[in-house]
């Protein structure tokens, strides 16, 4: 049975999950109740937030990690296994799988990426990085290329000739050629599941415009977040489309403002891994351009807490009152963090989520 996918349904601001495959999730700490992310905590997770009505689910991709008395996110699932798990014990809730194109071959990706649409019924999304860290496709032997986006051009088109093709073809393309290429079966979305980008750099920005239907960003302070999304619609309109814009957010949710920044402080900067957060930090900075380049000197504790992404740490009214700010930036959605998913998502769903929905942001 096919059904809209959530990231096409009315909610004003969707939100998912962010990062809950992998070892610490965000964040980059050693406290006792850190993130482990064991298959069963992940399922729970997943359950939580579809009966709640947490619209997606959003893994990262990570081959290793960033060292540190944890060796942090070095455990983490491979996606397409991870989602097509999630999609047999959950009803409603998008479920993304995050893809390196340098790593993954398309017709693999094609075969993959349908098996989880069908498995959910149409709940199946697409997350294209073209990756960051040597040390990741160093383990491949692939090196990183300058036109990484071009061949991910290359590598979607070819995912939805494969689709719709009645038939076997054959491709000869400036990175792949294939011969005598099928894919059976397609998705059930059509041409082929919705597709994200999480891009800074132009180049990045101007493959989602084109080729995705949204696209994820990060921003220092919410009053300047809006030229981001004015970015990414002026690049979207020149190749006539329409890119929705979404964001990350790392969230300490409590009862009083005092409780939140205290367990913030105690997690992010107290007993956060520091050897892993200066490893993390040096290796975004080289390398990802994926944040404005003072948010590296300004907010190291942004990067403990959850890789760089905006804070969201007060009562559930406060954080209510900064998502609306960020929805009113042009914001499409947000993707949050936590630093213990199965600890903290019960309460942010009895408490936010209500509040949401009183400011008209939610269904």
């Amino acid at each position: 049975m096919t059904r809209l996918h959530p990231l096409k349904g009315p909610n004003k601001l969707k939100l998912g999950i962010f990062a809950a495959n992998a070892d610490g999730g965000l964040a980059i700490t050693d406290v006792p109740e850190r993130w482990r992310a064991l298959w069963n905590d992940n399922l729970s997770a997943a359950q939580i937030a579809d009966r709640a009505g947490i619209d997606f689910f959003l893994p990262i991709a990570r081959w290793a990690g960033f060292g540190g008395k944890n060796k942090v996110r070095e455990w983490s699932y491979e996606t397409f296994s991870w989602a097509a798990g999630l999609a047999a014990a959950t009803q409603r809730i998008g479920l993304f799988m995050t893809v390196h194109v340098p790593i993954v071959h398309p017709l693999y990706a094609a075969k993959a990426l349908a098996t989880v649409d069908h498995i959910s019924g149409g709940r199946a999304g697409l997350n294209i990085v073209c990756g960051w860290n040597p040390k990741e496709f160093g383990m491949f032997n692939i090196p990183l290329v300058d036109k990484g986006y071009d061949q991910a051009s290359e590598w979607l088109r070819i995912i939805e000739q494969v689709y719709a093709a009645e038939g076997p073809i054959d491709l000869n393309g400036d990175f792949y050629q294939l011969k005598q290429a099928v894919s059976r079966p397609a998705s059930l979305q059509t041409p082929r599941p919705v597709t994200m980008n999480a891009a800074f750099g132009g180049p990045g920005r101007d493959f989602a415009a084109a080729h995705c239907e949204y696209l994820f960003t990060t921003f220092t302070e919410i009053a300047e977040a809006g030229k981001h999304v004015a970015d990414i619609r002026g690049r979207a309109e020149k190749v006539g489309r329409d890119v929705g814009c979404y964001t990350v957010c790392h969230v300490v949710c409590r009862e009083t403002q005092a409780e939140a920044e205290e367990y913030y402080e105690r997690y992010a900067v107290t007993l956060a891994d520091k050897e892993a957060v200066d490893q993390h930090m040096a290796g975004k900075k080289e390398f990802s351009h994926s944040h404005d380049a003072d948010a590296y000197d300004r907010y190291r504790k942004r990067f403990a807490g959850g890789a760089g992404s905006y804070p969201l740490v007060g009562t559930p009214e406060k954080i209510v009152e900064e998502m609306k700010a960020i929805s009113e930036q042009g914001y499409a959605g947000i993707a949050l963090s936590f630093a213990n998913y199965l600890y903290e998502l019960p309460y942010f769903c009895d408490r936010v989520l209500p509040l949401l929905q009183k400011a008209g942001l939610r269904t």
